[in-house]
């Protein structure tokens, strides 16, 4: 459930007291990057892509990120927020005449494909008011020119002082915002004195722009303002993010690589990111991520782009939308803590590898963390090697595992949003119980589907541990323990609950059977 921001404030919809933690939860994705229409910096949530084309208009062929949609659902995505943004775009322009003067509504949402109109009229007002009008808004395909939406307001005003005044009540409306300056007079009348000749609307008379090519700062965006990736604050939870090349021919800086990473950090997500377009040999990718310093586990990249099989003069295509699919089609399918390279999660036999990359140079590429895309059975290429790009540090060496990171990541948001509740109970030794024995419960449901390398998990809970000396600020604190498949040890983890927020840190010890103090 999103959360509801206003203001400052913020209210978010808390999972029920002892409510079971779901082992399997539907694994969601979120995009960010330009289409012909829909709104900005709004999160959009599609289950495919017929609903993308609907909302944003057609695949374009001046953004990627329609192709990226198209991949994912392709590839066996299931759920996606699509977060719209524009570099000066501008929407479409209607002018209503009002006596010398003239009601201007600009279109809410920018673009060169947003067709909308409106009409004027008095029905049911008092002949001797010349205040009041209602006014009808269409959004209108601009191929077929059926009405795909209307909006009908009943006696608006144009004084600013009303309480109908139409710039304050159409503030609500998803079609059109009132524009300065506002009209010294009503809007004149666009239905004809004939009821039978029907309405007459005046369509818009500036045409809506596409803005141009998107920065880093526009993907980026402002928490502030929760624009670009920041929009996605009002979403409650997301697993992976992706931004797709923000135009043809131009890769994704390194500005804005590094603050979606630190995004994903903080909301506990993977980012994909592409190999820049130049790169056309394991060598010189070796190279660029040594350069670049990338060293995180909440990263996934890979190599090389991919060609069109029946078209090679096409530039090679960037699939990270691909390989968002196949990671959601994995967790439904074998859950995130299986590696990715598994039987039936190969790419569209229509892409093959641009580069051939041999043994030697796949290993070169997955000690930097690069995944390595090879040809597979019955002409699907297979994404190989299932690593993050966790480099340098021992503390994080069982994290350069991609399952196992992800089933980290797994374990730890599904625990933070199920205990919110209880940092408003009262701290007792009946809450600790409760606490341990839901998140016991969860692991052990995670042990019967095979996430674990064994039954030995630990769970140790501490209610009260963070409690202010005044009493009102209190939190949970739990210690947990668990060996994933594939690791040689345990990962301990300690989970602190309060009202203030939640907090993750690694521990260098297994915990032991007792209070955790």
């Amino acid at each position: 459930m999103p959360d509801a921001v206003d203001r400052g404030i913020t209210v978010t919809e808390i999972a029920s007291m002892d409510q079971p933690i779901d082992a399997a939860p539907e694994t969601t994705a979120a995009f960010v990057g330009r289409a012909l229409r829909g709104p900005l910096n709004t999160p959009v949530l599609l289950h495919n892509l017929g609903e993308f084309r609907r909302r944003f208009g057609d695949v374009w062929s001046r953004s990627s990120l329609g192709p990226a949609v198209r991949q994912f659902f392709e590839h066996g995505g299931r759920n996606l927020y699509v977060v719209r943004i524009a570099n000066n775009a501008r929407g479409a322009m209607i002018c209503l005449p009002a006596s010398g003067s003239a009601l201007v509504l600009r279109a809410r949402d920018p673009g060169s494909t947003e067709c909308v109109r409106a009409a004027v009229d008095y029905d049911g007002i008092d002949p001797g008011n010349d205040e009041l009008f209602n006014l009808t808004l269409q959004r209108v395909d601009m191929a077929s020119r059926f009405v795909i939406d209307q909006e009908m307001y009943r006696k608006l005003s144009f004084r600013e002082q009303a309480d109908s005044f139409v710039a304050d009540a159409l503030l609500t409306s998803s079609l059109v915002r009132v524009a300065k300056p506002y009209p010294s007079h009503r809007p004149e009348r666009t239905a004809p004195q004939d009821a039978w000749r029907g309405t007459s609307y005046v369509d818009h008379t500036q045409d809506g722009t596409d803005g141009q090519e998107l920065s880093d700062y526009d993907l980026v965006g402002s928490r502030r303002d929760h624009t670009g990736m920041f929009a996605l604050d009002s979403v409650d939870k997301f697993d992976i993010l992706y931004l797709p090349p923000p135009g043809k021919g131009i890769d994704l800086g390194p500005a804005a690589i590094l603050a979606a990473e630190r995004y994903c950090r903080n909301r506990g997500a993977m980012l994909i990111v592409d190999p820049r377009t130049s790169l056309d040999d394991p060598e010189a990718v070796v190279r660029e991520v040594r350069k670049q310093g990338y060293a995180s586990p909440n990263m996934l990249s890979y190599f090389p782009r991919m060609a069109f099989r029946k078209d090679s003069d096409v530039q090679p295509r960037a699939v990270g939308g691909a390989i968002a699919g196949l990671l959601c089609k994995l967790d439904c399918n074998y859950g995130p803590w299986q590696h990715l390279d598994q039987h039936g999660l190969g790419l569209s036999r229509g892409f093959v590898p641009a580069v051939s990359v041999d043994d030697e140079a796949a290993q070169a590429l997955a000690r930097e963390g690069i995944n390595v895309i090879l040809p597979g059975d019955a002409g699907r290429a297979r994404v190989t090697g299932s690593a993050t790009m966790a480099r340098g540090s021992e503390m994080q060496r069982p994290l350069t595992s991609l399952p196992v990171r992800r089933l980290c990541l797994h374990i730890v948001n599904s625990i933070e949003q199920a205990t919110r509740w209880t940092v408003f109970e009262r701290v007792d030794e009946f809450l600790t119980h409760r606490i341990q024995s839901q998140v016991f419960a969860f692991l052990s449901a995670l042990t019967d589907m095979g996430a674990f390398a064994d039954d030995m998990i630990d769970v140790q809970c501490d209610a009260g541990l963070r409690r202010n000396p005044d009493g009102r600020n209190h939190g949970i604190s739990i210690l947990i323990s668990f060996r994933p498949q594939g690791c040689d040890k345990p990962i301990s983890l300690s989970l602190h609950q309060s009202v203030e927020g939640f907090r993750v840190a690694s521990t260098a010890f297994a915990p032991v059977n007792g209070d955790c103090t």
